[in-house]
């Protein structure tokens, strides 16, 4: 056993013996299934990664069945010491900005310059700055009202809060704005937080600039670097996980060295890229690909 297919159902109960003996005649399956979580998430040992493209042809028969695939090496260690995740439709259901302009009447002017962004169609840095300034005079109010009405994906609590607690360090790491990754990341128990800054003018209004330096593209594989140099982690130690084309570094870092790196619900250019992907379930997946079963993995009340 070389690698290990973690199978999981978007909805419990609808993972069954005849998917998987599905999966055995599509992958290079060494031996017989373990469950995690049962009739919901199970393991397939393999002797090899099949290729993006029999990947993609994978997708097109679990994708109606609302069933994810995730790979991972069985020689690194399987429960991850880091956590690099994105912020924006990752750990939130929201694209914070586009909330942020529904209340000065622009969010689908702002939403369109954000889907392009994260397809890689635009360069991150102009397109953000291109944003941050249709917001100029915005009242700073508005970002708390913004947060308010936010959303937590499901699993996130469960994905901080069981990795926190078996000793990983958990780091929030977003190309959007530290007035909601403070809070996101305090909220439920990230370590760490990384994100840009909006300027605020003396008249407490957003003046449309932002904050240099920028976080951008190339920042969050930085910072999943610096995090790993921290404790003397290696890449084979890191869980990276995010949907945008600003996210594609750090994931295929994690990707090549035997790290996870996966992409939940993603852009195009992850779809392309990304043998790990949640298409139809949610964040609790990267826990059944990490071995952990129903019973190890901690629950608890909505932070808010």
């Amino acid at each position: 056993m070389n690698f290990i297919c973690t199978c999981v159902a978007a909805v419990a109960g609808n993972l069954s013996a005849g998917h998987l003996a599905e999966l055995e005649g599509r992958l290079p399956v060494s031996g017989a299934p373990h469950w995690l979580s049962k009739h919901r998430a199970a393991e397939l040992p393999l002797d090899g990664l099949p290729e993006i493209e029999a990947i993609r042809r994978l997708h097109e028969f679990l994708d109606p069945e609302g069933i994810d695939v995730l790979f991972s090496s069985a020689a690194a260690p399987r429960r991850k010491k880091l956590l690099v995740a994105d912020m924006d439709s990752t750990i939130v259901t929201d694209e914070t900005l586009d909330e942020l302009a529904d209340q000065a009447g622009i969010k689908d002017e702002i939403a369109a310059i954000t889907v392009r962004a994260m397809a890689g169609d635009l360069d991150f840095e102009e397109a953000l700055r291109a944003r941050v300034r249709m917001l100029a005079g915005l009242p700073a109010a508005a970002l708390e009202k913004t947060w308010t009405a936010f959303s937590f994906s499901p699993g996130a609590r469960e994905l901080v809060a069981t990795m926190h607690a078996h000793g990983a360090t958990c780091v929030l790491v977003t190309g959007g704005f530290s007035f909601f990754s403070e809070r996101v990341a305090a909220a439920l128990g990230f370590h760490h937080h990384h994100a840009n800054v909006f300027e605020i003018g003396a008249d407490g209004k957003l003046t449309g600039e932002v904050v240099p330096p920028i976080l951008g593209r190339d920042s969050k594989y930085k910072y999943l670097l610096a995090h790993l140099a921290a404790f003397g982690g290696r890449l084979s130690d890191a869980l990276c996980v995010g949907d945008g084309a600003n996210d594609l570094p750090m994931i295929e870092a994690a990707q090549a060295k035997g790290g996870l790196g996966v992409a939940c619900h993603p852009h195009p250019p992850l779809e392309k890229a990304v043998r790990s992907q949640i298409r139809s379930g949610d964040l609790r997946a990267l826990l059944y690909a990490q071995g952990y079963s129903d019973e190890e993995i901690v629950t608890g009340e909505d932070p808010r």
